[in-house]
């Protein structure tokens, strides 16, 4: 199975910037081991199952509060098929393949 997330995760009571609670989120995400891709508006991580990327989500909710957010706001989506893992990569690179690379 392949469980593609995307993830936005931040705290609305910390004032208008908010990189340094982002941070250990992505931080977070990266040590978990699984592919992911940041972007200026979510981060996108590929689990294997639904557990994991649940997990992740509650593991960034206890990072902001241990960080003294009292306020966190999320959303999140899923793409959930059965079949192999490797989907993060592999639907950019279909839509590349018919139009060219985008801007990175």
């Amino acid at each position: 199975m392949s469980v593609l997330l995307d993830l936005s995760i931040f705290p609305t009571d910390q004032g208008e910037g908010v990189s340094a609670f982002v941070a250990p989120v992505v931080d977070l995400i990266r040590a978990s081991g699984h592919p992911y891709r940041l972007s200026a508006m979510a981060t996108i991580v590929e689990t294997a199952t639904v557990a994991e990327a649940l997990d992740l989500i509650a593991r960034a909710n206890e990072v902001l509060t241990r960080l003294g957010c009292g306020r966190i706001y999320a959303t999140a989506r899923f793409d959930i098929r059965s079949g192999p893992l490797g989907r993060l990569g592999a639907k950019v690179e279909a839509v590349e393949r018919r139009i060219g690379p985008g801007i990175t």
